[in-house]
């Protein structure tokens, strides 16, 4: 068998497994998760509010407007669909497993990405994978072609690729985000520039989170080869625990600098809680009307 055909028969028999896998957490979470709403143009019923200055008279609702000394405008619900860009690092960092976690990071931050573009193509979405050769897909037969896409792409150092994306769409970034946080903070600043809106996953190894080893321990570098023998492990905790801290509290300096969301996750944990982080982050911020109804 050539070398292609076994790469072929490889993702064959790991596709499978992976959709399902994001199907069914797709299907917990949304179990829990009412459609997102928003005020637009369609046809479903949305609110009622009072009428405003500008108002056309044909959108009064007489015969609400008749319970009442003041006129109500009937609204409906936005159906038009939207682009959403998903990302996830897939580069060598991202495959390193310590004995504690279950799967490693690229497979927890792949499973995200399906089970994430399986609710969003459910809920009438668009949705692009950044890096693939592929425009917004729509439907079922979009989560395959997005799943096929995510095991082709290249290794990527850390970060997104610079791809034109369509102006006021959102983006989803997963990866654990090593990286310098200014090399971050550039690749957020420049989606932002263009109007873009967004969410960044940081899916980090539990032995990456705790330090757990103890005594002497020579740690080797995945990128660049990079090796650091450490005589007393336990000796440097508090201080990786202030570094990680550090870059916990850079890349919610930076979201939060352009108004996009940011969460944490860890691959010991269940990945549902991760995803509906993720899908509500998408969700548009509850409107003044909407919290008082």
């Amino acid at each position: 068998m050539t070398p292609i055909a076994r790469r072929a028969e490889g993702l064959g028999a790991h596709l499978p497994p992976l959709l399902v896998a994001a199907d069914r957490v797709a299907a917990t979470v949304a179990q829990g998760v009412h459609g997102r709403r928003r005020v637009g143009q369609g046809d479903s019923f949305w609110q009622f509010r009072p009428f405003l200055p500008g108002d056309s008279a044909s959108r009064v609702d007489w015969r609400i407007s008749a319970r009442s000394s003041r006129a109500f405008v009937r609204e409906t619900e936005w159906e038009a669909a939207q682009t959403v860009c998903l990302w996830r690092d897939g580069g060598p960092a991202m495959r390193w497993k310590s004995r504690g976690a279950p799967v490693a990071k690229a497979d927890r931050a792949g499973l995200l990405l399906l089970a994430l573009a399986a609710l969003l193509l459910r809920g009438g979405e668009r949705v692009r994978l950044i890096g693939a050769e592929t425009r917004a897909l729509a439907g079922r037969a979009g989560l395959d072609r997005i799943a096929d896409a995510l095991e082709k792409l290249p290794d990527s150092d850390g970060l997104p690729p610079r791809v034109r994306l369509p102006r006021n769409s959102r983006v989803v970034l997963i990866g654990d985000f090593l990286s310098p946080l200014e090399r971050i903070e550039a690749v957020v600043a420049s989606l932002a520039a263009m109007q873009i809106s967004g969410t960044l996953l940081q899916v980090l190894d539990p032995a990456e989170a705790e330090l757990p080893y103890a005594g002497r321990v020579k740690f080797e570098g995945l990128v660049g080869g990079a090796t650091a023998l450490i005589p007393r492990v336990e000796g440097i905790r508090e201080q990786y625990a202030r570094r990680l801290a550090a870059q916990h509290d850079g890349l919610t300096r930076i979201c939060g600098a352009v108004g996009w969301s940011f969460s944490q996750h860890r691959t010991d944990h269940p990945p549902e809680a991760a995803l509906l982080a993720l899908y509500t982050a998408l969700a548009p911020r509850t409107t003044q009307n909407e919290a008082h109804r």
